[in-house]
């Protein structure tokens, strides 16, 4: 499914497929809650990272709770 926002396209499947791997990672490792609200941060590491041209949903995964646990380590 492909949703305008701006001026640029964004497919929404890949972005969600990559936030529920990365998020599920994280619940499990206790990185963050275990509820069912969004993370928001975890999610804008994801859309900047789709917006500057990764659609792996995976790698966009691995590379998103990289960044996550870089900054909550800090």
């Amino acid at each position: 499914m492909l949703v305008e926002r701006g001026l640029q396209v964004m497919n929404v499947e890949v972005v969600g497929d990559a936030y529920a791997i990365a998020a599920n990672y994280l619940r499990r490792s206790g990185t963050i809650p275990d509820t069912l609200a969004t993370n928001d941060r975890l999610l804008e590491i994801i859309v900047s990272m789709f917006q500057r041209g990764e659609f792996n949903r995976l790698r966009l995964a691995n590379k998103a709770i990289v960044k996550f646990e870089a900054a909550t380590s800090v």
